[in-house]
């Protein structure tokens, strides 16, 4: 753990572990009652003095931290992959992506802008301005663990805010490389603060009741974002939450199904499909239906399953047995209620896979409303392809849940695609685009998939109070 620009190891530790082939791989403390209020006092002190830093002081230390987590490239994404389990090209591109954010909010942290507004008062002015939060509470997943720091992280102090992370129990080392990055680009004492915990309750409930604590920001299941919420509501705490999501992915009768199946293979099988905005529900039209599956299922039994490190793997390990236990429950209610597995629906086993938790990539057809998979999220290596016929009942279809994070579109038609933008109540859609994310786009969700955005202009505002002076002159 780093607590107040130290690191403090002599605590009992738990075992983290490759999740390809079941070896520990590193031990990481488990904070106690006493170190959650050290860390809670420590950002609290130093955002005393923190605040006080300018836009350019911050923005310089952002971007020393940018340029050495770029250097480090190679060794990060090498631990993700022992860590987490995704492929190493995966895990490359991830440690880019999460040093975007850096470098974007080491921008941002230079634009902050107030106002001056006209009062209808000959003898008024107002002024605007825009404050930090104050401390916040970062709770981080296992399925981007290195990105979701950044994501967090770099807003936070852009704004003025000191930060005390808590990664998930899975993927601490990740979160420890993350916080080497940052002590050594010489970030203050107290400023950013890592503590890791087993059992995560314990630390989710102090940021939300500790009134020292101003703002809770989270990444995981909607049920726990929910409760956590609920809790942070309470003592009005500022919130942001990425939660779950149950992506539709919609092929319109004017694109092409063989080139609609190959884009949405890659972001379905992407991270072994752990990922919120990974297509869960892919309709097709049903005159299309035959070339788009046998496409699709191509695809996905060729990817190589396997350990992230070995050339030529293009899909890891889910993260635990528990999530191996989910993706296979989905997939056995859907084939017992009569829906096809045109490849994979089993867990793999064989070439030295045993000690892992691998999935075969599976795609299902004839998925209909009444099977789990319809409904939940899978979060694993399953497309299930569903037929339709008309663009409304598409369109009500791919409606017709309680979250609204991604969507995707295929057609080649301007006014079918924007028909279906303005439609789809999500608040990310990828129009004939797989990857509709970046530092300088928000990133967020509608209904049951969280409250808030994150990157772009909107990242930063989710840890700034607006203050307002009305002067008599």
């Amino acid at each position: 753990m780093y607590i107040d620009g130290k690191w403090i190891s002599n605590r009992p530790e738990f075992n983290v572990t490759n999740p390809a082939t079941g070896e520990i791989i590193g031990q990481v403390p488990d904070c106690t009652d006493q170190d959650i209020e050290a860390v809670i006092a420590a950002a609290d002190i130093a955002f005393r003095e923190w605040r006080k830093t300018t836009a350019y002081q911050r923005s310089k230390l952002l971007y020393r931290a940018w340029e050495l987590m770029i250097g480090q490239k190679r060794s990060l994404a090498e631990l993700m992959t022992r860590e987490q389990g995704k492929p190493l090209k995966a895990s490359l591109n991830e440690v880019q992506y999460g040093a975007d954010f850096l470098l974007w909010f080491a921008e941002e942290a230079k634009r902050m802008y107030g106002q001056i507004i006209p009062s209808a008062r000959e003898n008024q002015r107002f002024l605007v301005q825009k404050s930090p939060v104050g401390v916040v509470g970062a709770i981080t997943p296992w399925n981007y663990p290195i990105s979701m720091i950044t994501r967090k992280l770099a807003p936070a102090l852009a704004a003025g805010c000191t930060v005390i992370l808590k990664p998930a129990e899975s993927t601490p080392l990740c979160a420890k490389a993350m916080m080497e990055i940052f002590e050594e680009a010489g970030f203050p004492p107290g400023v950013i603060n890592l503590i890791t915990v087993r059992n995560p309750a314990r630390v989710g409930e102090a940021f939300c009741t500790d009134p020292r604590v101003r703002k809770l920001t989270f990444t995981g299941s909607t049920p726990v974002g929910k409760m956590l919420n609920g809790l942070a509501a309470a003592n009005m705490k500022r919130v942001s939450m990425e939660l779950g999501g149950h992506a539709p992915a919609i092929v319109f009768p004017d694109a092409d199904p063989v080139h609609a199946a190959k884009g949405l293979s890659m972001v379905k099988f992407l991270n072994t499909g752990q990922a919120c905005i990974s297509p869960n529900r892919i309709f097709v039209h049903e005159d299309h239906a035959e070339p788009f599956i046998k496409e699709l299922s191509s695809r996905a039994s060729r990817l190589v399953a396997g350990n992230g490190m070995s050339d030529g793997v293009g899909i890891g390990p889910l993260i635990n047995e528990a999530a191996t236990q989910k993706v296979d429950d989905q997939v056995q209610d859907a084939l017992a209620r009569g829906a096809k597995a045109e490849t994979g629906g089993h867990r793999l086993t064989d070439n030295g896979l045993a000690g892992g938790y691998f999935y075969a990539p599976t795609v299902l057809s004839g998925v209909t409303a009444d099977m789990k998979i319809y409904r939940e999220e899978t979060f694993g290596p399953v497309a299930p392809v569903i037929t339709y016929r008309s663009e409304d009942d598409v369109i009500a279809m791919a409606n017709d849940t309680d979250y609204g994070l991604a969507a995707y579109i295929y057609s080649n038609n301007l006014a079918t695609s924007m028909r279906a933008f303005e439609a789809l109540n999500f608040g990310i859609i990828g129009i004939n685009d797989i990857n509709p994310t970046s530092a300088a786009a928000p990133f967020g969700g509608m209904k049951n998939s969280g409250l808030g955005r994150e990157g772009a202009q909107e990242g930063i505002e989710e840890y700034l109070e607006t203050k307002l002076g009305g002067l008599a002159i």
